[in-house]
């Protein structure tokens, strides 16, 4: 078997026990709780909505259109958030000085409940494209900056002496040593702003825009649409483990490849 072919199976082998948990977890809460079936539907009846259903392709066609949108949002605000926090950091580590006078303005705009944040933001930057992406991108960069920055501190003290010995600077021990030793921490930033992303994406289309999954929902809680709701929630979750476990595999991939030794 490949280094590849090994990859992937470690990579979906935890995906397929963690669906296996939640979809147990799910139905035990449910009947623990005794919710009642109009309002809580359980794995069978999402299946059935999605799949057997005679209205079922119809019903996919709801689900799926909206979180295309969704999607759209969020993968503007992961990579609009995530690149905006990767030059932050370098900033941030080539000088201690600007970190210091910086760091503690951003922790303080993260203190802020996005709930509270929203509404100024959608004044600012509309109730378009941009105004959901700029939210979902304030998700997704605090954190990553927060990780990006200990990935880059977290270098080996050898080898940056050993390229400053050789005339290299702080620029250049960056781009050799700090970059490379820096991976898994830029990895880990990626995964955890995937499902940071999304929610950024929902809450701005919950309280904004009134489109994509967020519209969807608040638009299923006032309709008594349950069902509807409750696929979509399912399926934008199962998008997000999914892509949370795609980019499991390609840190593995590229860390065997380019990773520090």
């Amino acid at each position: 078997m490949s280094g590849v072919s090994r990859a992937v199976l470690r990579a979906l082998a935890p995906l397929l026990v963690s669906a296996v948990v939640a979809v147990a977890a799910w139905e035990a809460f449910l009947r623990a709780f005794d919710v009642n079936p109009l309002v809580g539907k359980d794995p069978a009846a999402v299946w059935a909505y999605l799949f057997t259903d005679a209205d079922a392709a119809a019903n996919r066609t709801d689900v799926l259109e909206p979180l295309l949108v969704t999607l759209k949002d969020a993968s503007l605000g992961f990579g609009g958030g995530l690149v905006v926090a990767l030059l932050v950091a370098v900033v941030f580590v080539l000088s201690r000085s600007v970190e210091q006078a910086f760091l503690p303005v951003a922790m303080l705009l993260r203190s802020v409940p996005l709930v509270a944040m929203t509404p100024l933001i959608t004044l600012v930057f509309g109730r378009g494209l941009a105004g959901v992406s700029v939210i979902a991108g304030i998700v997704v960069f605090f954190p990553a900056l927060v990780t990006v920055v200990f990935g880059l501190r977290s270098v080996n003290p050898q080898a940056r002496d050993l390229v400053e010995a050789y005339g290299g600077g702080r620029a250049t021990a960056l781009r050799k040593v700090a970059l490379p030793a820096a991976l898994p921490s830029l990895f880990a930033a990626m995964r955890i702003s995937v499902p940071g992303a999304l929610i950024g994406a929902l809450v701005a289309e919950w309280l904004a825009t009134g489109k994509g999954v967020g519209g969807e929902i608040l638009r299923d809680i006032g309709a008594f649409g349950y069902d509807h709701l409750w696929a979509s929630i399912i399926v934008l979750t199962a998008v997000s483990v999914l892509l949370y476990t795609v980019l499991g595999l390609i840190e593995q991939l590229v860390l065997a490849r380019f990773g520090e030794a």
